[in-house]
């Protein structure tokens, strides 16, 4: 099953490091985020990647190009006239990787609706290029085609980061108290699964993804949600970058499922 990845908006909120690169590229451990969530789906046997660029989708076809010189040792050898690179110790995923070009301006809608002659007749996954967590992709996959709908969504709890204020009837405040997991609403994180019927419920470059289809699909009740109860955060800010970027460092990174 292919791996389709939204990776060509402009990222503004953490537009101190996307001004240079695709949000995706920005790294974690030397390594983008893009890299971390294709591991993801590596180490459950899925290594066919769709990619869905747009803002400086160059960015992304030059280092998947030059994956073996991020990976190995190099030699440059310029003697006697020479113009050589050796590569040592090559290394590389076990991935086919298709990046496409989707438009600078075209919305997330819009980005799928561009890759559906790379999809065919397939069931495919989808997911977000900024965002990681240690979703059990196998577990997902079985429990989309066993509710046989046409998309699955896994959702999280991204329970409440702030302190909580009770309050009664006519605004009367009743208490302070710590947040709690449970008082956070469910949020879709990505990590979805859908038949290639998706397709007819997108209309064109300007249709967004969360507003069209996926609204439809939940009218005609196509629309099933898996509730991940582990760890997933996005890396939307600087903030929230340093917050990941301290678990990789501690060792202690959630989803970091391979050895």
């Amino acid at each position: 099953m292919k791996v389709v990845i939204l990776a060509g908006g402009f990222g503004t909120r953490i537009s101190e490091e996307s001004a240079f690169k695709p949000k995706p590229m920005i790294e974690l451990g030397g390594m983008p985020v893009l890299w971390h969530i294709m591991k993801i789906y590596s180490y459950y046997g899925f290594n066919e990647f769709i990619i869905c660029a747009g803002y400086k989708q160059h960015v992304i076809k030059e280092w998947f190009a030059d994956y073996f010189l991020h990976t190995s040792d190099i030699t440059f050898d310029y003697t006697n006239g020479n113009n050589k690179i050796i590569v040592h110790n090559k290394y590389a995923e076990p991935w086919k990787v298709t990046v496409v070009d989707t438009g600078l301006n075209t919305q997330t809608g819009g980005r799928v609706k561009r890759i559906r002659n790379y999809i065919d007749d397939e069931n495919f996954m989808l997911t977000y290029g900024d965002g990681v967590g240690n979703v059990n992709i196998r577990e997902l996959v079985d429990f989309h085609n066993k509710h046989d709908r046409i998309g699955t969504i896994s959702m999280y709890n991204f329970g409440q980061n702030k302190g909580v204020v009770e309050v009664g009837k006519n605004g009367i405040i009743e208490a302070f108290r710590e947040k709690s997991d449970t008082d956070g609403e469910l949020i879709n994180i990505g990590f979805m699964v859908f038949k290639s019927e998706l397709f007819d419920y997108i209309d064109d470059d300007t249709t967004i993804f969360e507003k069209g289809p996926l609204t439809l699909l939940a009218d005609k009740k196509e629309l099933i949600g898996y509730v991940h109860k582990g760890f997933w955060q996005c890396m939307d800010t600087l903030r929230e970058k340093q917050q990941l970027e301290n678990m990789w460092e501690s060792g202690l990174a959630p989803w970091k499922l391979w050895s």
